[in-house]
């Protein structure tokens, strides 16, 4: 895992989601970093609990 990332797995964090990406994920963004979060919609605000964590983005699902 990368110590850069503002997001660790297993935490929860409150998000708005501002995008959707290509696959149809919601984007979110914790501290600008990317976190993709499938069935969600724009403008949706949720909890969500990060599931994986790469070096540029992460996974997560809503909580």
């Amino acid at each position: 895992m990368d110590s850069n990332a503002p997001v660790e797995a297993g935490e929860s964090y409150d998000v708005t989601i501002e995008d959707i990406a290509r696959e149809g994920d919601g984007i979110a963004r914790v501290s600008g970093f990317v976190v993709f979060v499938p069935e969600t919609k724009v403008g949706d605000e949720v909890t969500i609990k990060v599931t994986k964590v790469m070096r540029k983005f992460a996974f997560g699902e809503v909580a």
